[in-house]
């Protein structure tokens, strides 16, 4: 199973080629997965059941980025519409995880373009003794349904 964030673009996010930056892919893979993990006082937030890590400042657990990858198919335009930022667990490991993203354009009378495929490899840390901490079961169960299999890219 797959989380669907729609995430809308920025005139700031072109660069003087007029596609999105490859520096501003990674905020739009951040805040897609931010929408997708991290608790939020809204209840209609995108990924409700698989929202588990709080977020804030003074939360007892960090998320820290330990790799990302990202494998562009194509320049992303301008799009007035969201692009489809597509979500999945590649791996639930120990104390950490892998969240592989697909990036598509809207729906159009053709069909959807994937633009860029993506992975973020995330280590839990207890925020006291900056040391990993191990996914707990609420987590887990949380994740466990959107476990699938990992993004396989191109070039290795």
């Amino acid at each position: 199973m797959k989380l669907h964030v729609p995430i809308s673009l920025r005139w700031s996010d072109l660069d003087a080629y007029g596609h999105v930056n490859n520096a501003e892919m990674l905020r739009l893979l951040e805040e897609a997965r931010i929408q997708a993990f991290w608790v939020t006082d809204d209840a209609a937030q995108v990924g409700a059941s698989t929202a588990v890590l709080d977020g804030r400042p003074g939360a007892a657990t960090l998320t820290l980025i330990a790799r990302q990858e990202i494998e562009y198919l194509l320049p992303v335009p301008y799009l007035r519409q969201p692009v489809d930022v597509r979500l999945w667990l590649g791996k639930l490991g120990g104390a950490s995880l892998d969240v592989c993203y697909e990036v598509w354009g809207p729906e159009t009378e053709d069909a959807p373009v994937l633009y860029a495929r993506a992975n973020t490899t995330i280590v839990l840390v207890d925020a006291v003794s900056d040391r990993p901490r191990r996914i707990n079961a609420i987590e887990r169960a949380a994740w466990t349904p959107y476990l699938y299999d990992p993004i396989v890219f191109a070039r290795r």
